[in-house]
């Protein structure tokens, strides 16, 4: 099972009482990126938002600067609001990323939790599930053909036009990104794709169906099984003892879940509620190294998941706290999750 990160390079949305300017945030992003790589992780995904309080509106710009930094890693956005944004750019980002990094490049491409871009780039927010499956559908054949011919109703019609750079990989990997609507899951299994399943709350095991779904669809399609490959991405944070990282966690965290409910109508989170989360049947992997991979190991028992990728550097998480826990999850989570997880070998080659 590969091990990585996910983030959305937090900032503080009060330009007035930030600690750490934009510019230093990013060169503490490349950092952790750096880091991630050298301690052995698998992947790295930077997240699309368009927001104050989040740094990362062009992933594929940043990870093009870490992968200038690193040499293994996988690079890959967590997500690309496909919905909002242009295929062919989309296309020719990341495969000038793949460039780059020697065929490390990924998209994950979602539908987006926050609607900022639709108004931003002039898109109504009426066609949100319409537009994702158009641009899919066009990204999918700008990745299949170098000559593309594709006409749909939301965006004008290309005519046997060729599209450029192609990537280094033969294929440049796409990854579906849902947050558990069922359609979306079936749609992915649908068209053969690596699905990728946000659990930020609740009980994850609740979720395992929606991978059975995926799997069923994608049988019912005829699609691959060597083409299917599922991940967890969830929240959590290591430290060197289980009352260290909740500590360390529970305070950035909550302030972004906070802010966040209070612009979706979501009731206030307390500390009682983040310790019950971090239990073994909730969504929250938090804990020393032998905790985080106990339950890491125990969900993938769960769902069968190629990949497993934690959020850990959610608010205003102090650089030094977050840069020990990248190096305790690559030296003493990795291994052990590893261990006990090499027995079930993915379904899907990541090359591509």
């Amino acid at each position: 099972m590969e091990l990585g990160l996910y983030t959305f390079a937090d900032l503080d949305p009060n330009s007035a009482t930030r600690k750490i300017s934009p510019h230093q945030r990013m060169r503490n992003l490349i950092e952790e990126i750096e880091l991630a790589d050298q301690v052995g992780l698998d992947v790295f995904g930077l997240g699309e938002h368009h927001r104050p309080d989040y740094l990362a509106s062009a992933p594929a710009v940043a990870l093009a600067a870490a992968a200038e930094r690193t040499r293994r890693i996988r690079l890959t956005s967590a997500v690309s609001v496909l919905s909002s944004d242009d295929p062919v750019r989309v296309f020719q980002q990341f495969s000038t990323l793949d460039l780059i990094s020697g065929g490390r490049a990924e998209i994950m491409a979602g539908r987006g939790s926050f609607i900022e871009s639709f108004p931003l780039f002039g898109y109504d927010l009426g066609d949100y599930d319409e537009l994702f499956a158009e641009k899919l559908d066009l990204l999918l054949k700008l990745r299949d053909s170098e000559t593309v011919t594709w006409s749909g109703r939301l965006r004008a019609p290309i005519n046997d036009r060729g599209v450029y750079p192609r990537p280094h990989q033969q294929k440049l990997p796409v990854w579906i990104a849902v947050g558990g609507t069922p359609n979306s899951v079936a749609r992915a299994g649908v068209l053969g794709l690596p699905l990728a399943l946000a659990i930020i709350g609740g009980e994850p095991a609740r979720f395992a169906p929606l991978f059975a779904l995926y799997r069923r669809a994608a049988a019912q399609a005829k699609q691959d099984p060597k083409t299917l490959a599922t991940s967890i991405n969830v929240h959590g944070f290591v430290g060197e003892t289980t009352n260290q990282a909740a500590d360390d966690f529970y305070g950035p965290q909550a302030e972004v879940m906070n802010r966040i409910g209070r612009e979706r109508g979501w009731g206030p989170t307390n500390r009682a509620q983040f310790d019950a989360s971090r239990g073994p049947d909730g969504a929250l992997f938090v804990g020393d190294p032998e905790a985080v991979a106990e339950k890491i190991v125990a969900m993938h028992k769960i769902f069968g998941n190629d990949r497993f990728l934690l959020q850990m550097a959610i608010g205003l998480m102090p650089h030094d706290k977050l840069m020990k826990a990248i190096e305790l999850y690559g030296t003493r989570v990795a291994p052990l999750v590893r261990r006990e997880t090499a027995a079930s070998p993915a379904l899907w080659d990541a090359t591509g």
